[in-house]
């Protein structure tokens, strides 16, 4: 069992089967199968449970089983037990099914019905780790068959990964297909950084001390900051950032949901329906800005080569599967206003960036500069901001920045900060980040997962930036030194505003 104390209590999940496609795939092999591996561990997989991996290229249980294993010992993020991982991988079976065959769609119902028959296993949970234009031929290819069908003996959940569509049309069309198909409780929008404790652990802080809530607004906040920066390159994934960009593959879920975490109103309760209705009316909260904003609120960049530290980087252009003169971005930063009477004159600046000073995750709140009229005959040499800092990765804690007397016979201030930091408070079990996701998955709680008007109303927000980037073609793409805090563009974004970045790479 684990140590972990935000497992303890937890029920043990309802029989099921884990339909798992793409199960020889890398998303499989690095996250999902350690992910269930430390469930096991905590005790919270339940007695009836399987695993039946579906790939197209069809491998034999025995290889396929093999490949997990390498990957849960190549990735695990706690002691593997040899034991607890036979078993997990005992359970483990694998079918082929290929969407465009409608064949395999009854294979794969034979082998499901089989399970359910001599295992006694009539819950079904399908998750597509698959390419994103696999969603809905292999959601369409179960509905054919009646997988997705709930007969009263067994629940039927379906789990997509992001992206949730490319654009605010094709996000529409994804939904309204897949709602087609099934009903939103069915649909779990999976996004891993809502599986993050240092993320959720936003809504405990905001909603369960006294000392922050009544100041989160309008009266006592300046701006507030979302940053998301990486110092790895695009490196092998360039066919994919082709197509996607820093924008579309970042903000629309990542960002956005930070930001809906930190704009969204208190719930009336403590359930999924209350907290994703509050955080969709966050989003749709967002104003639509015209094209014209868009550009005069909006930075696109691109990495040139270079090294990060020690580390050479090579310009994105030259990234394989790239185009020589591609304007795709690898940074992008964007200021958004959110139009209800909380948040109202408040900007939120958001960023997320490849190729940067470092890795730095976080959601950092400006509180408005205190009346200093009863200094005003002392020597104030320095005076901080007073922010308040949620650090959600690789710094995992709260920080907050105010300004404290200098020892000494005259009044000088300086700026301080008090810290608080995870793993100094609490024994924690390393996670993959999944492992609450698909748990809740198991059990049927989507309070952590995206509902459809919360997708369409985070990609309307985004759409303007769209079309201006798309009607300007290469023009306003800057081009920044790898290693660094992005394009210079990006500072004078704030600086017209009297503002700054935090630093990415430390105060």
């Amino acid at each position: 069992m684990t140590d972990d104390p935000s497992e303890s209590g937890a029920r043990v999940a309802e029989p099921c089967c884990f339909v798992l496609f793409g199960a020889a795939g890398d998303l499989a092999r690095r996250l999902i199968f350690p992910a269930l591996y430390n469930l096991a561990d905590a005790g919270l997989l339940p007695e009836k449970f399987c695993i039946l991996g579906v790939d197209l290229a069809g491998p034999d249980r025995d290889a396929l089983r093999d490949r997990l294993r390498q990957g849960l010992d190549e990735f695990a993020t706690r002691p593997v037990r040899a034991e607890l991982a036979d078993r997990l991988l005992g359970c483990l079976e694998a079918v082929r099914a290929d969407p465009a065959d409608p064949r395999s769609a009854q294979g794969l119902k034979a082998r499901l019905d089989a399970l359910r028959r001599d295992r006694g296993i009539a819950n079904h949970l399908f998750y597509l780790a698959v390419p994103p234009v696999a969603f809905l031929p292999t959601a369409r290819m179960l509905g054919a068959a009646g997988l997705l069908r709930e007969d009263g003996e067994g629940w039927r959940r379906l789990v997509i990964e992001k992206p949730f569509g490319t654009d605010l049309a094709s996000a529409r069309r994804l939904n309204a297909d897949l709602l087609g198909l099934l009903d939103e409780e069915q649909i779990y929008r999976i996004d891993h950084y809502l599986g993050k404790e240092t993320v959720q652990n936003i809504m405990v802080l905001r909603f369960t001390n006294g000392m922050f809530e009544p100041v989160w607004n309008r009266s006592h906040i300046d701006h507030v900051q979302i940053t998301v920066a990486e110092s790895i390159d695009v490196g092998t994934r360039g066919r994919f950032y082709e197509q996607t960009g820093a924008l579309r593959d970042m903000v629309p879920n990542h960002l956005f949901q930070l930001l809906s975490l930190v704009a969204m109103e208190p719930p009336s309760r403590f359930d999924a329906r209350s907290v994703r209705s509050d955080k969709a009316e966050a989003l749709a909260a967002v104003q639509i800005q015209t094209e014209a904003e868009a550009r005069a609120n909006s930075v696109r960049g691109q990495y040139l080569g270079g090294c990060v530290g020690t580390r050479q980087v090579g310009a994105y252009r030259e990234t394989a599967d790239v185009a020589p003169d591609s304007t795709v971005e690898t940074f992008v930063a964007l200021k958004l206003s959110i139009d209800n009477w909380r948040w109202a004159g408040v900007p939120f600046y958001l960023r997320t960036g490849k190729a940067m000073a470092a890795k730095r995750t976080e959601i950092a709140i400006r509180f408005k500069q205190a009346p200093l009229s009863m200094f005003r005959t002392t020597r104030v040499e320095r005076l901080s901001q007073n922010f308040l800092v949620l650090g959600i990765e690789p710094f995992e804690g709260v920080t907050l920045q105010f300004n404290a007397k200098v020892p000494g016979p005259r009044i000088a201030i300086d700026g301080v900060a008090m810290t608080f930091r995870y793993e100094d408070h609490f024994r924690a079990a390393p996670k993959t980040g999944y492992e609450t996701l698909i748990y809740d998955c198991m059990i049927g709680d989507n309070l952590l997962f995206q509902r459809a008007d919360s997708v369409e109303a985070g990609w309307q927000a985004v759409q303007p930036f769209l079309d201006a980037w798309d009607a300007a073609g290469g023009q306003g793409l800057a081009m920044y030194a790898p290693g660094g805090e992005g394009p210079a563009e990006a500072a004078a974004l704030l600086e017209r505003d009297g503002r700054r970045w935090r630093p990415v790479a430390g105060d």
